[in-house]
């Protein structure tokens, strides 16, 4: 089964700490077709064996209003085959040469990977050629796969009420934008997908010119040159329509999100703000606030005050428009909601108020610096941190020199960053997730 959006983001979430800390970056080198693709090296030669990725700048953002869920769909459809390479059969050449496949979409790209030999890369690399133009989709095939993205919804979404509970969240975040739409789809409209849907977003945002096709491992760009215009050099580019979403809705009115379900053990308070993409103050800000078991809000709600059994705060810098700034809490038995949000209010007044001090932020580097490093161990986590950034319309100096950058926020930097954040006319999204107690049973053990 393909990733979903959620498994996407949090992978590549977990990945971002790693920029600094291999002096000297990444090394990576790229280059350009003459039809538009770009194509990103990452040389690693401890092992005989290559990631090889290919991201194309379409995802759920990028939908016919009415049509959500299409670029998933279409993910799962880049499955059913070509000519030459008929339908399931991919995947199972993948596994026949040693490797593993699978593909991702999000709000703003779609992303299809190989892990194989490094033998192997040609033949990986025409097939992927081969269904950037050449994918035939007949109703016998895109009828029953419809049935599975539905069921996809329905396990992943619709029976999971924390992933029901984020889906409202984003849609009173982002009113009048697609993030406010779920990547998957709303149930209704993607009962009415069809192949046609499908074909049109095929032909209109998959070529070259909307591409980037990212090779990790053991190869440099000197090699991987003349593969790149063997396998993508003669695929014609398109006329590619303009990229163009609206801004979100102004958030004038505080809201406030309230759901109980019984299927949850422990009750959760968040609150969203809309904040700027790649802000590195904002990644400082979000270490010291939540990022970790010695944050300023683990240690006051958690530690001091024991007001919650859990607290922290998430940042994602890296998407083509606007992200979130997240706060969340559970609170421990006994623990009002109403309490506990007032606390971590304080919690943020006082931030605000005082700032924060050049300790805190030193500590803060050095675990971002630090964080996650055994990543720079593996092949696929480079290559999806770089596809990530540029599909998102950040060029490759924004990973390589993070470190750089992040050595030159001050206090103040940070401090700016909280005020703009958490200021006043910046309302967040409130929500409240609660356990929702079971009916008694009567007699038969039936629920009244």
């Amino acid at each position: 089964m393909r990733f979903l959006t959620v498994i996407a983001i949090f992978c590549c979430h977990l990945l971002w700490a790693a920029p600094a800390a291999q002096a000297g970056g990444f090394n990576a080198e790229t280059f350009i077709l003459d039809n538009g693709l770009q194509v990103i090296v990452i040389p690693n030669h401890r092992a005989p064996v290559v990631t090889h990725m290919i991201w194309y700048k379409f995802g759920g953002g990028d939908e016919v209003p009415g049509k959500s869920g299409t670029a998933h769909f279409l993910e799962h459809l880049m499955f059913k085959g070509t000519p030459k390479v008929p339908d399931g059969q991919f995947s199972i050449i993948v596994k026949k040469l040693g490797g593993n496949d699978n593909a991702f979409t999000t709000h703003d790209y779609t992303a299809f990977y190989q892990n194989v030999p490094r033998d192997h890369l040609e033949r990986v690399m025409e097939m992927e050629a081969d269904r950037m133009k050449n994918l035939t989709l007949r109703d016998s095939e895109v009828i029953p796969e419809r049935q599975v993205i539905i069921e996809e919804r329905r396990q992943r979404i619709d029976n999971q009420p924390q992933a029901r509970f984020q889906e409202q969240m984003m849609s009173a975040l982002f009113a009048n934008h697609p993030y406010g739409t779920p990547v998957i789809g709303w149930l209704n409209e993607m009962k009415g997908l069809t192949r046609e849907d499908v074909l049109e977003s095929y032909h209109k945002w998959y070529a070259p010119n909307n591409a980037i096709v990212v090779v990790s491992g053991d190869i440099t760009a000197h090699e991987l040159q003349p593969l790149a215009r063997k396998y993508y050099g003669d695929i014609k580019p398109s006329v590619l329509p303009e990229r163009r979403r609206p801004q979100p809705a102004p958030i004038v009115a505080r809201h406030r999100l309230t759901m109980e379900d019984p299927r949850i053990g422990v009750a959760m308070i968040t609150k969203s703000y809309r904040v700027p993409r790649g802000q590195d103050a904002l990644e400082m800000l979000t270490e010291i606030l939540g990022g970790s078991s010695t944050s300023r809000l683990y240690n006051d709600l958690v530690v001091r005050q024991k007001l919650a059994i859990s607290a922290g705060a998430d940042y994602d810098p890296i998407t083509l428009n606007g992200t979130t700034l997240t706060l969340y809490a559970s609170p421990t038995p006994g623990t009002s909601l109403s309490h506990l949000e007032a606390a971590m209010d304080a919690e943020m007044r006082q931030l605000v108020d005082r700032g924060i001090q050049a300790e805190e932020l030193k500590a803060a580097k050095s675990k971002k610096k630090a964080g996650l490093i055994y990543y720079l161990d593996s092949l696929q986590g480079p290559a999806i941190l770089f596809g990530r950034v540029v599909a998102s319309g950040f060029d490759m100096d924004y990973v390589e020199n993070w470190d750089k950058r992040v050595e030159k926020l001050t206090t103040d930097d940070v401090n700016r960053a909280a005020r703009a954040s958490f200021a006043d006319d910046n309302l967040p999204v409130v929500g409240i997730l609660l356990p929702q107690e079971r009916p008694p049973l009567d007699k038969r053990g039936q629920h009244r």
